[in-house]
């Protein structure tokens, strides 16, 4: 069923003389992917930053599940159901990818940190982390260490990590940087799949796998929305040709 999980309202980010992210609004619905595309200095990823809470907005609202969450920490939003993947890769890189999913998954339960209880003994955080590292499609690499695994796979293990918290809704910075053809294909079949239980915000430049996985697009230049709708509708917008395909009106 969808329902709206995560809303910006007319959010401003200004840094000095620079408007970064110009009046957007946007909804984030449960069960539909929502992404967000523009060229390099669009104002993408600073949007992003400001609903995870790594930003405070210069002005307008954030709303995660009919709450008003604007000015909360990062911390605080992961607490109530947002969880978050990075451009760059953000694992621990030193440990297996089983020991990854289950910190994350610990770091959301606030009966983990006493003294005289083995972590590994947590059978929440257990089965969280088993659950994520399987919904990624990682269980059968659990006792790799995570420097090992192809770069494909590391970014498959970020997302285990946000799933392993238990959120509602995904902001997801260009997920398949990088990525080959096959491991980009492994991406867009593990994001369809998380669509169902998730609403999620997409940040990618690969427009074949935006075009393929996006039940709406909002597209920016210059801090700015200029187009909001279906890939059919994106498509076929003359200024989205013309600011963001390279194409003459």
């Amino acid at each position: 069923m969808s329902e709206v999980m995560m809303s910006a309202r007319q959010l401003s980010k200004r840094f000095g003389g620079l408007l970064a992210v110009n009046d957007v609004s946007l909804d984030l619905w449960r069960n539909r992917i929502h992404a967000v595309i523009g060229p390099n200095g669009a104002g993408k990823s600073t949007l992003t930053a400001l609903l995870s809470g790594d930003l405070e907005p210069t002005s307008g609202e954030v709303v995660l599940e009919s709450r008003n969450v604007t000015g909360w920490s990062a911390s605080r939003l992961a607490r109530h159901g947002l969880g978050r993947s990075f451009q760059k890769t953000n694992i621990f890189p030193v440990f297996t990818v089983w020991e990854n999913a289950r910190l994350a998954a610990q770091s959301r339960d606030p009966h983990t940190w006493h003294w005289f209880t083995g972590a590994t003994s947590l059978k929440a955080v257990n089965e969280r982390a088993t659950h994520a590292l399987e919904l990624a499609g990682l269980l059968h690499r659990r006792d790799v260490q995570a420097d090992a695994i192809s770069h494909g796979e590391q970014r498959q293990l970020e997302i285990a990590m946000a799933l392993a918290t238990d959120p509602k809704v995904l902001l997801l910075d260009e997920p398949l940087a990088g990525m080959g053809v096959t491991e980009a294909e492994k991406m867009v079949s593990l994001l369809t799949r998380l669509k169902k239980d998730h609403a999620l915000l997409l940040i990618e430049h690969d427009m074949d796998a935006v075009f393929a996985l996006a039940d709406q697009l909002t597209v920016m230049v210059n801090g700015k929305v200029i187009a909001s709708g279906s890939a059919a509708e994106i498509r076929s917008h003359a200024d989205v040709r013309a600011a963001y395909l390279g194409e003459e009106q």
